[in-house]
């Protein structure tokens, strides 16, 4: 993503400063960047950058990948970052599936399982089906995380595990993300007031963050390239949104930012599960299961103009399992929709996109982006 605030010399922001490097790094891949270019690109001095890559080299996150030719004096040492050197689990807890990946610094996928699961089972069953998959996933992956997860069984051969950063945690909402706590989840009631974040840190024993499975995918995306304002629309068992304005993930004042599937569309509809009636989730879900997805696109879609002329996003990114099963279908009717609505207005459509299913790599994402200066994480 575009940065537009540099480095500041001050040892109050060594953490931040060391961010704005490490960032840098990823973004420059295995053929790295000298510090010179570090110096250039963050406003630091050379001295500063030294000090900090120093320290980046000494915690095993940075090494030396060669020379440089310069313009003049002698060749320029680039650096590059260690993705293996840290990492972080992502989990996707669906209504019924659960997919857990362990993902390293560069946001590489290097271990994954799915497993099913009933969100209806309870807590104390969810939670702790949640702690034996990432359990599972850290030891299949041939290394254990010394007093971190509650792993089994003697060290593999493989050795350690550098360090494992926290894991992040994505699933429907309404949530406090800010708490880790859960508001109503749709169909599941006794989740109500439920503080996931501590339950699963308890077990775990490593940070854990807790937000939306459509913010999570939202943010994965901008991390890994997409640009401006955007929505990510995830039509699954539910129907949510992830935004994206001005480059920052918009959660609202009090995190419940996105419950784009509950906006009624029609006053006289039938009921859905959050008390409302008419609301785009049942009148998509219900034509998806009649299978009418001729009707479930347009439905999708007349929300979709009204999400597109609030908030003028630049892209519109549709994901889910039902989309994935169809994405043409719904394509098409979103983008009939947004076409119709241009025309009236005089405007350019909004592009609409399909998006792959990466809500447990964004996950992930929400622990270490804000090692890489991403506040919005």
């Amino acid at each position: 993503m575009n940065r537009t605030n540099g480095g500041v010399n001050l040892p109050a922001l060594r953490s931040h400063n060391s961010a704005l490097v490490l960032d840098l790094l990823r973004g420059a891949g295995a053929g790295g960047i000298s510090r010179l270019e570090l110096a250039e690109r963050t406003g630091l001095t050379p001295q500063a950058v030294s000090k900090i890559t120093g320290r980046l080299r000494e915690a095993g996150l940075a090494v030396e990948a060669g020379h440089r030719a310069s313009t003049g004096g002698k060749p320029r040492t680039v650096l590059r970052l260690v993705p293996g050197a840290a990492h972080a689990v992502g989990i996707h807890l669906d209504r019924d599936a659960l997919r857990t990946v362990l993902v390293d610094l560069a946001g590489a996928v290097v271990g994954e399982r799915r497993a099913a699961l009933d969100l209806g089972a309870g807590a104390e069953a969810v939670v702790g089906t949640v702690a034996e998959e990432v359990a599972v996933l850290v030891k299949g992956v041939g290394r254990s995380v010394s007093g971190s997860l509650p792993v089994s069984g003697p060290p593999p051969a493989a050795g350690p595990l550098p360090a494992l950063l926290g894991v992040g945690v994505a699933l429907p909402g309404p949530l406090d993300h800010t708490r880790g706590v859960l508001h109503r989840v749709t169909g599941f009631p006794e989740w109500d007031g439920f503080p996931l974040r501590d339950a699963l840190a308890g077990r775990l024993g490593v940070p854990v963050v807790v937000d939306k499975d459509t913010n999570a995918a939202a943010l994965g995306l901008a991390v890994a390239g997409e640009r401006g304002s955007f929505a990510y629309l995830h039509l699954g068992t539910g129907l949510g949104a992830g935004l994206v304005l001005g480059g920052t993930v918009h959660r609202g004042a009090r995190t419940g930012a996105g419950e784009f599937g509950h906006q009624v569309v029609q006053l006289d509809g039938p009921p859905c599960g959050c008390g409302d009636r008419g609301c785009v989730e049942a009148l998509c879900l219900a034509a998806v299961a009649r299978g009418d997805l001729t009707e479930a696109a347009r439905v999708l879609g007349i929300a979709t103009g009204n999400l597109v002329a609030l908030l003028d996003i630049d892209l519109v990114l549709l994901g889910g399992r039902t989309v994935t099963a169809a994405p043409d279908a719904f394509l098409r009717g979103v983008e009939a929709v947004l076409d119709e609505r241009a025309r009236r207005t005089g405007e350019q459509p909004v592009p609409v996109r399909p998006a792959t299913d990466g809500i447990a790599e964004g996950a992930a994402q929400l622990v270490l982006a804000p090692h890489f200066g991403r506040p919005d994480a």
